[in-house]
């Protein structure tokens, strides 16, 4: 055999190497454009491409194919207290239990932060069936993932929320099956996560109603579709002392839509914070409108204040501006705190409610009572007034507890030295009953229902109630 030169196989080993490195850099290229750098699992991108292989199959085959998608439960906590390392330390122990769990003809993919996807291939056309066989892999995934994970020598436990979807043939594309498995995912969070959920058409409905009332609702602002009405509010002496400002919605197709319907969408899709600044300022306005009509000088008006608006870093400082903007008198203003609110961020509020308190503007506790307020924290907060619920107002003088809470709300405001105002009192003899406690103000239907401004004002002025 001839012998290669010395020269010639320098060349052909520094070829080889050449060929090596770029087959290697073409490796590396796929990993990184497919493959998830962090778990190791298959990215959102080769996700998609396997799952509309998993469709073409099933509709060639006849068979079917399910999707669940699984996101971990308060994974945020978790890296905000302990950090990201931590985090990540958790997303691959996922990913390892995940991988596990499947066929080798399956895919474990991590759709992106902790979220991750399985596509089930090979079915059961039987929809009965494959909902059979997905929920048993769901009920593993649980199990699974609620076990507890070793952290940097920490024991830290997590669950999963999961949502399924079935495919078994039909028009629908990967990004539908993806949508439909990430709405029932959202579901078993609303059912209070640690669970499952299959799709199910009527969830789309409900998040196209919740899609459109969004829409909507922009477009009532943008249109001056909103309206407040005020409720009186009056003292012992027959006189009013002021009103509560109650958003309404006039919708120029659909009438009026209760506030119950469009308030709690607004909480979850932060337009309560434009809802919410809205109310302030109208109000502020008609503040500074009555500070010029002889008789109403002395009307305060109550807003209420969600947790979402109050918790906003300069939310003091919008509060301010919108007060010197509209002349109005920040004594007339009254904020009302709901009691659910103290369960979180007790200091911060405390801390904007004296910057704000300073300025003149009054503080109530509203439905005091059906939550949880630690006195320690209550005697604290620069409080004016304290509102017995409604709901301990209408059973009042037929049942024993709320007649003893209502005395007990009437003392302690009396030991701290603030107000207490009953809401919803509609009977003569529910207004002698706190009377008779104590209570020396009260809204409710007794006096009026919530009136538009035009009503509200001429009601004051016939009535002669107004606080001179």
């Amino acid at each position: 055999v001839e012998r290669c030169p010395p020269s010639r196989w320098n060349t052909v080993r520094h070829q080889h190497g050449i060929v090596s490195a770029m087959a290697w850099n073409t490796q590396q290229i796929h990993r990184l454009a497919y493959y998830d750098s962090l778990t190791g699992l298959p990215n959102r991108r080769l996700l998609h491409d396997r799952l509309n292989h998993a469709m073409l199959t099933a509709r060639r085959n006849g068979h079917g194919c399910a999707i669940v998608f699984i996101d971990l439960d308060n994974f945020k906590t978790l890296n905000d207290t302990r950090g990201h390392d931590i985090g990540d330390l958790l997303l691959r122990q996922v990913a390892q239990r995940l991988s596990g769990c499947v066929r080798a003809g399956d895919t474990v993919s991590r759709f992106g932060g902790d979220e991750f996807v399985m596509v089930l291939e090979g079915q059961s056309p039987n929809a009965s069936v494959a909902a059979d066989r997905a929920e048993t892999l769901a009920a593993k995934v649980l199990r699974l993932l609620s076990e507890p994970y070793v952290l940097a020598g920490h024991q830290h436990y997590c669950t999963p929320s999961i949502g399924i979807t079935l495919f078994s043939g039909g028009t629908c594309s990967a990004d539908e099956l993806l949508k439909q498995a990430d709405l029932a995912m959202y579901r078993s969070k609303a059912l209070g996560r640690n669970t499952m959920r299959f799709f199910d058409p009527e969830m789309q409905t409900i998040v196209d109603q919740h899609a459109m009332m969004e829409r909507d609702m922009r477009e009532g602002l943008a249109e001056g579709q909103f309206r407040l009405n005020y409720q009186p509010q009056m003292g012992s002496d027959g006189k009013l002392s002021g009103a509560e400002a109650l958003l309404r919605w006039h919708h120029p197709t659909r009438g009026t839509i209760p506030p119950g319907q469009f308030i709690p969408r607004a909480e979850e899709t932060g337009q309560i914070l434009q809802l919410g600044r809205w109310v302030i300022e109208t109000a502020c306005a008609q503040l500074a409108n009555w500070s010029m009509k002889p008789g109403f000088q002395r009307l305060t008006i109550a807003v209420n204040v969600s947790a979402r608006q109050f918790y906003q870093v300069d939310f003091a400082q919008q509060l301010l501006e919108i007060l010197e903007r509209t002349g109005a008198n920040p004594r007339q203003l009254k904020l009302e705190l709901t009691e659910s609110m103290l369960a979180l961020h007790v200091e911060e509020i405390i801390e904007k409610m004296v910057v704000l308190k300073s300025s003149g503007i009054r503080f109530s506790l509203d439905d005091f009572g059906t939550g949880y307020s630690s006195l320690a924290y209550l005697k604290r907060m620069p409080l004016d007034e304290l509102k017995i619920d409604q709901g301990f107002v209408r059973d009042v003088l037929a049942d024993a507890n709320d007649a003893a809470i209502a005395r007990m709300v009437v003392v302690l405001a009396g030991s701290m030295g603030i107000d207490v105002m009953a809401e919803g009192v509609e009977t003569e003899p529910q207004r002698e009953f706190l009377a008779s406690i104590g209570c020396r103000a009260y809204q409710g239907y007794l006096l009026s229902r919530p009136l538009p401004i035009e009503h509200f004002e001429t009601f004051i002025e016939t009535a002669g109630v107004v606080m001179q």
